[in-house]
């Protein structure tokens, strides 16, 4: 059986980046705000670049601190609006 894949968002690193800086934040002030064991800066800059897909709690924070729903960060159609 072969591996289910799916569309990457491509938007999504950029969404993520601006999000941080809306917050006016540094990448380990933002670990600080996510708040889950096991998230270190370096996948802070991981999201950011698209190295790494971060995982759907992870989402579901930045969509919280941001006050919006989670569709905006992984729908590239939808932009993130600015604070």
């Amino acid at each position: 059986m072969g591996r289910n894949t799916r569309p990457r968002p491509r938007r999504l690193a950029s969404k993520l980046r601006q999000i941080r800086t809306s917050l006016g934040l540094t990448q380990a002030e933002m670990v600080k705000m996510l708040r889950f064991r096991g998230v270190y800066q370096g996948h802070v800059s991981e999201y950011e670049r698209g190295v790494r897909e971060p995982p759907y709690p992870v989402l579901l924070k930045y969509a919280r601190l941001m006050g919006i729903s989670t569709d905006v960060l992984i729908d590239d159609k939808l932009k993130l609006s600015e604070r």
